[in-house]
């Protein structure tokens, strides 16, 4: 079973919606699997628990 996993910025349902068919749609195209046999995991990250260049990015987006 492929197994997909996403870091990312917090999103809304529906954006999680449309990014889980989007990748699933696609990597299966690619593979040549069927969609019923992808995993999809989201973490979802805080601007304020990621840094970059020396500061957080909630600093950095100011």
């Amino acid at each position: 079973m492929p197994f997909i996993q996403f870091d990312g910025p917090e999103l809304t349902k529906e954006k999680k919606a449309e990014l889980v068919a989007k990748l699933t749609q696609a990597s299966s195209e690619v593979l040549e699997i069927p969609e019923q046999a992808f995993q999809i995991l989201i973490k979802e990250n805080s601007m304020d628990n990621i840094g970059a260049g020396g500061k957080l990015l909630s600093e950095r987006h100011q």
